[in-house]
């Protein structure tokens, strides 16, 4: 996001202005200045505005992962 914030969840939709609808969603922050990382916190069903995007990728360990769960 432009704030530097990632958000990591399941794609649910899109609309006209680009908003992004995720399920299962966690906010995980950048690092501080010392190096640690702060827990990644739930959001759940998050609506992300489109303005907001900066990129948009698929994690392809997590979809690995799932054909062989099922």
């Amino acid at each position: 996001m432009t704030d530097g914030r990632i958000l990591v969840g399941t794609f649910v939709c899109t609309d006209r202005d680009n908003n992004i609808i995720l399920a299962s969603c966690t906010e995980h922050l950048q690092p501080d200045d010392d190096g640690r990382e702060e827990e990644p916190r739930v959001l759940g069903l998050a609506m992300v505005p489109g303005r907001h995007v900066v990129s948009i990728s698929i994690d392809e360990s997590y979809q690995s992962m799932k054909h062989l769960c099922s």
